[in-house]
């Protein structure tokens, strides 16, 4: 029988890291977790020489993260201008009541579609996308969202200026990594 507040261990073995409580973490861990943030390719000796720990405990630390489920990838940051998607918007949509999982595997499909929440307040989706132009984003409200017979209102957003905050500054030079 599993101790009160934990979760059940399945048949077999120890629980997924989706099923595990979430390990606390320390401040070594959540330094890790900021520079791998600013730069996904930080070598694990720049890692450890940042935290002050040796190679080998940097290493064990983003490996636990990662099996964890802390760490669920690594990416790299796109300008979206320069990606020729120059047109961004938030969307906010009211959708039909429980039908939440049909409509995120809809809005997964839909090109230039970047993140998506199911949020509680005035409406109950906030969708990011990043299209080419206006006449794209504009395309893909009237005809792809508001034809989704679940979504019942949508307001768009449109994005004038973006920061991102995970960037290192303005001096950053770019992202190599050695060893």
């Amino acid at each position: 029988m599993a101790a009160a507040g934990s979760a059940p261990v399945p048949p077999g073995g120890a629980p997924s890291a989706s099923q595990a409580p979430p390990r606390a973490l320390d401040p070594i861990d959540r330094s890790i977790m900021r520079l791998l943030q600013a730069d996904g390719r930080a070598s694990i000796r720049s890692v450890a020489e940042q935290v002050h720990v040796s190679r080998a405990n940097a290493y064990a630390r983003i490996n636990r993260l990662i099996d964890d489920g802390v760490i669920r990838g690594f990416t790299a940051r796109v300008n979206h201008e320069r990606a020729g998607q120059g047109a961004s918007a938030y969307i906010t949509l009211k959708i039909v009541q429980n039908s939440w999982r049909t409509v995120r595997e809809k809005l997964r499909e839909l090109p230039g579609a970047a993140h998506i929440a199911l949020v509680s307040g005035d409406f109950d989706v906030l969708l990011l996308v990043h299209t080419p132009d206006n006449r794209t984003l504009r395309e893909l409200v009237l005809t792809r969202l508001q034809s989704i017979p679940e979504v019942l209102s949508t307001r768009t957003l449109l994005v004038f200026e973006e920061t991102d905050l995970l960037d290192a500054g303005p001096n950053a030079g770019p992202a190599i990594s050695e060893e």
